[in-house]
């Protein structure tokens, strides 16, 4: 799953940045309300979080545009503001969850962890399609028969987005805006080949081609 993460402190956002792709995110970074309000309305990120505190434009700003213009990708706020009535200034403003700082990374991932299963209709603790149960901590799938198969960071992130959208064709550009970064060369080939290493774990059949198309990730349909 591909992230936007607002930030201005250069500190934070290299901290964040390194610790949310540990856990399989792509992650792209802008400083910035200006930037931030171009680039949201531009990519299809799965999730934002976003800082209040930024120069040129206010987080809160960015985030009325957005809803204005009709963007509804989700937004996790953070901001070192404690007030009350600024937190319900940003859930006003259209923001799907907050986080004050200072705050563990182990909460932010939790949250966006909750936040992108709720918005494709999957709560728990583990992302579960037909019949494949994915732990997003380990980063591990397990099959029908209870057999673990461990997944490189790649195989992970591609694997996650099918069974967030099961039954879905997705073609090789929807695939490589979720799984990598903006800086990812869109040309390159690397889907196909971890497709074919995920179909050598998984199965030829769960993951199919539509020529033309894209993929298509079976879960439980005929």
């Amino acid at each position: 799953m591909r992230l936007l993460l607002v930030e201005d402190d250069k500190l934070i956002a290299a901290t964040l940045k390194k610790e949310l792709e540990r856990h399989g995110f792509a992650v792209d970074c802008a400083d910035n309300g200006v930037d931030a309000e171009f680039m949201g309305n531009e990519e299809p990120y799965d999730t934002v979080i976003l800082d209040l505190g930024l120069p040129q434009r206010t987080g809160l700003e960015v985030l009325k545009n957005w809803r204005n213009q009709g963007n509804q990708l989700p937004v996790i706020v953070l901001t070192g503001r404690d007030a009350w009535h600024e937190r319900v200034d940003g859930f006003k403003a259209g923001a799907d969850d907050y986080l004050g700082k200072p705050f563990h990374h182990e909460e932010l991932l939790m949250r966006i962890q909750a936040l992108i299963k709720r918005s494709h209709n999957m709560p728990g603790q583990t992302i579960q399609s037909g019949t494949l149960d994915l732990n997003e901590s380990r980063q591990e799938v397990t099959l029908a028969d209870g057999q673990i198969i461990p997944l490189t960071g790649t195989e992970f992130r591609l694997l996650r987005y099918f069974m967030l959208n099961p039954g879905k064709i997705l073609n090789k550009s929807q695939l490589t805006e979720h799984v990598y970064e903006q800086s990812f060369d869109r040309d390159s080939n690397l889907i196909e080949v971890y497709v074919r290493h995920l179909r050598e774990k998984l199965g030829q059949d769960l993951i199919k081609t539509r020529r033309g198309q894209g993929y298509i990730y079976m879960a439980d349909l005929p």
